[in-house]
């Protein structure tokens, strides 16, 4: 339908504002769902986009320890870097072109930081951040957290634009990205 139409506009049903929340040092968090008239998009609660933002040498964000329950959260970078932590053990960076899947399920408490590297040496960041609803028989299930690098994603032409499959399936491709459910 996409291809076809000339008319771009004609397919846009509702255009949304973000809200805007610096979370300090420069970090501004663009949230774009949930907005009073669109609750959910699929089965998207939250959409949130950062960046682009530039850190001087020194400077960086922290966005300190903090829960989840019921949910998923699904990071994806352009540019930059962030040092993950939960209380599963894990402790790993998240670079561009990778998916971090974070199932919180029954509970689960995590941090998101400058890595030290890129906060001495100054850092470019940009990405977005969704929160996925779980159905409700899996809304108790035990936390869980996957980290898909770049290369294990699929990456591809289509018609003159590049593009990567995150999750689920599309244009004869498949993604690693396993959901909880």
């Amino acid at each position: 339908r996409l291809a076809r139409s000339k008319d771009m506009s004609a397919l846009i049903e509702q255009i949304i504002k973000p809200r805007e929340k610096d979370l300090g040092d420069g970090f501004i968090v663009r949230r774009i769902l949930p907005y009073h008239s669109r609750k959910m998009v699929g089965p998207f609660i939250f959409f949130d986009h950062f960046g682009p933002v530039d850190y001087a040498p020194g400077k960086g964000f922290d966005v300190r320890p903090h829960p989840h329950i019921g949910l998923a959260t699904v990071t994806f970078l352009y540019e930059g870097a962030i040092q993950h932590k939960d209380t599963l053990g894990n402790d790993l960076v998240i670079r561009p072109g990778a998916v971090n899947w974070m199932t919180a399920g029954r509970g689960i408490c995590h941090s998101e930081r400058t890595p030290d590297e890129e906060r001495a040496s100054g850092q470019s960041m940009h990405g977005i951040q969704t929160w996925v609803a779980l159905p409700k028989d899996y809304a108790e299930v035990a936390p869980d957290f996957v980290h898909h690098p770049a290369e294990t994603l699929p990456e591809f032409d289509l018609g003159g634009a590049h593009a990567r499959v995150l999750a689920g399936d599309a244009f004869g491709h498949s993604s690693p990205v396993e959901f909880p459910w």
